[in-house]
């Protein structure tokens, strides 16, 4: 069977490629935006992908199309699929349809910390020897793919709250049907599907409604939304967890390094085991309990559960260090909401003695181009000594609105890559940190600075 996958080069679209052809299936597709990891990724495994969206790319006709969830009525590939008659569907839909029935699923969901959650699961159970199947919204460290069928009985989704495709307006997430959901934050964010927070939170409710009555949420007692949620109501067990001294939650971390490289998980206030690890941050220690949780609801042990994260490796994008040439500490990071931009940056300076942290931020998502939380915004990339940010020419503001209140924060606006690189080129110093945050390619900024860093004398 021929199947052609319409924004292929998407991390769930892509992984859902990856599991279609290990399941047999002839695989190819089409997307505008198509660059690594995940266009590398496919490529790799044997993907055949087409840029852009040409009529002609369905002839000869594939015998089902999976429409993505960015593509769209006027689409020259969804206009011929249409004209055509050929059977189509949704990227979750044909999960649910192909795969989901035959696993036990478990869901992370949460405006931020999904992908690294994810893959926290995903690579405790794997190492435990449950050989679970796994679809992740990144590139994961430890893992050669970012999704696959697995062998076990447990299937671990980054359970996304986008909408679903052109037809089908509803969160991904409602396809799943998990026995497990963890619930990390809720914000807003995708201001292109959603009008407020209410909105958001009614899928949230929607997820929430899914779980069996013998199946489990687990729920962060740090967020208060997440705490409203569940008062709108909820028919399954519910667990909580905190990395805050919530004294409502189950699971507790308490830090045992300032930076939380190392911590304590208790459960009901008893031991269950210390995780000491290369990474760092408190969003971490976060998703690392969450995880832990997950994994031992699943049926691990908790003390075998906490001593395997030493051997995690981080997403990539998920604050992942890429190059330390000249004692420049260089991050890439998939921050592009005010709260992940705050938290990311708060993990630098925690770890941070006497180098400076440099933002660079691109304005992509349709959230930060719309200006929805440009005070936010301005206010966390206070934790910064230099905020440099990528003007975009789809912006309904004025990035100079970021200048920031604090006088240790300077703010620098460019147009072009090529004045980012020589910008930080021309005042970064050894002991610094730069982190590039973007949820797209920020074109190949990456590699360029790479290079030129390594060249530096």
């Amino acid at each position: 069977m021929r199947v052609h996958i319409l924004g292929i080069c998407g991390t769930f679209m892509g992984g859902l490629a990856l599991m279609a052809r290990s399941m047999g299936y002839q695989v190819s597709g089409s997307d505008t935006d198509i660059y690594p990891p995940m266009s590398s990724l496919l490529q790799e495994q044997g993907v055949h992908i087409q840029p852009g969206y040409a009529a002609l790319q369905l002839n000869p006709r594939p015998d089902l199309v999976v429409v993505g969830n960015a593509l769209s009525r006027g689409n020259p590939a969804v206009e011929e699929m249409l004209r055509q008659r050929i059977p189509y569907t949704s990227g979750p839909h044909w999960l649910m349809n192909e795969l989901i029935p035959e696993k036990k699923v478990l869901a992370i969901a949460g405006t931020h910390g999904k992908t690294t959650t994810s893959a926290m699961v995903a690579f405790i159970l794997d190492t435990l020897g449950l050989d679970p199947g796994f679809l992740i919204g990144g590139v994961p460290g430890n893992f050669p793919v970012s999704a696959r069928c697995g062998k076990g009985q447990w299937f671990v989704i980054e359970a996304d709250e986008y909408d679903t495709a052109f037809f089908d307006k509803r969160s991904k997430f409602v396809h799943y049907h998990p026995e497990i959901a963890v619930l990390g934050n809720l914000e807003f964010d995708h201001a292109d599907i959603f009008d407020s927070i209410q909105d958001i939170e009614r899928q949230f409710h929607h997820l929430v409604r899914t779980v069996p009555p013998d199946g489990t949420v687990l729920i962060n007692a740090d967020e208060p939304r997440l705490q409203r949620l569940l008062e709108q109501g909820c028919w399954s067990q519910v667990q909580c967890y905190s990395t805050r001294g919530n004294t409502a939650a189950t699971w507790q971390a308490q830090t045992l390094a300032e930076d939380c490289s190392a911590f304590e998980v208790t459960r009901d206030g008893h031991h269950c085991g210390t995780v000491q690890w290369h990474l760092f941050g408190r969003p971490n220690m976060s998703n690392a309990l969450a995880a832990i949780a997950a994994a031992v609801t699943a049926g691990v042990s908790s003390a075998k559960a906490c001593a395997t994260l030493a051997g995690f490796r981080s997403p990539r994008r998920r604050l992942e260090l890429i190059s330390t040439a000249r004692g420049i500490s260089l991050f890439d990071d998939f921050a592009h909401h005010p709260t992940a931009v705050r938290t990311t940056l708060a993990a630098l300076r925690s770890r941070s003695q006497t180098g400076r942290v440099i933002a660079v931020l691109e304005l992509r998502s349709n959230t930060m181009r719309g200006g929805h939380q440009r005070h936010e915004l301005a206010d966390a990339l206070t934790l910064a000594d230099i905020a440099i940010v990528r003007w975009h020419p789809d912006l309904e503001w004025d990035p100079q609105d970021l200048a920031p209140s604090s006088d240790r924060t300077t703010l620098q606006v460019y147009d072009h890559i090529a004045e980012i690189v020589d910008a930080i080129l021309t005042q970064v110093r050894p002991a610094d940190q730069v982190v590039l945050m973007s949820n797209g390619n920020f074109g190949d900024l990456r590699n360029k600075l790479i290079d030129q860093l390594s060249q530096l004398h």
